[in-house]
């Protein structure tokens, strides 16, 4: 069965793939300098108009993961060497790294490297975000109170799983970034809040239980 939500720009040395169902409209790609990207021209993305190396530089660009690319020339994106979770003032969490993410599809590929994981408890599209927070008025700047444990090592796999009416289990060798930028806290296992209600955010204090969430 064909995933209408997903449209393949070809190019003669790179391909590029658009996810519409995980594209919350960020617009790194639509910003990005060049002609890769064009509002208004059909085809929207032309991958010959950049060299292969512009193309993959602005595909990772995208934090949620609707974008990604086949290099024909065999070279596969890379996970980052650090896998970091971004914690964004009244929006979602930003994941980059070595993805492996329970029951993603594997034909969006994008999620293997990059991730927008809704934490307000809104998203039709659970548990990536789909800007359902806007609209549901979820407000928190991101601010990280505890520093974590530490780490002893950097980079390999990040496993999250969405636990069913409960939080994101993550557990691996990470960071979380606060919403100002700073590296808050570093450990390798932490519950991280996906109904938005906790008052201990972005980590998982129990509330989704009594809100019925």
């Amino acid at each position: 069965m064909t995933d209408e939500s997903i449209v393949d720009f070809p190019g003669e040395k790179i391909d590029v793939r658009f996810d519409k169902s995980l594209c919350i409209g960020v617009a790194e790609c639509g910003r990005a300098s060049g002609d890769l990207f064009k509002k208004g021209r059909s085809p929207w993305c032309v991958p010959d108009e950049c060299t292969v190396d512009e193309v993959r530089d602005i595909v990772e660009r995208c934090p949620s993961g609707a974008l990604s690319y086949t290099d024909k020339q065999g070279t596969p994106e890379q996970a980052s060497d650090v896998n970091q979770i971004g914690v964004v003032a009244d929006g979602p969490l930003y994941a980059i790294g070595d993805l492996h993410i329970e029951g993603a599809p594997e034909d969006k590929s994008g999620l293997k490297y990059r991730a927008a994981l809704c934490r307000c408890g809104q998203s039709q599209n659970k548990p990536y975000c789909d800007n359902s927070h806007r609209e549901a008025g979820f407000r928190d700047y991101g601010a990280v109170g505890d520093r974590g444990p530490g780490l002893k090592n950097r980079g390999g796999p990040l496993e999250i799983k969405p636990v069913e009416h409960g939080p994101l289990l993550v557990k691996g060798n990470f960071d979380i970034l606060a919403g100002s930028g700073r590296v808050a806290w570093s450990g390798e296992k932490v519950a991280l809040c996906r109904c938005g209600a906790s008052e201990n955010k972005p980590f998982c204090d129990g509330r989704h239980r009594e809100i019925g969430w």
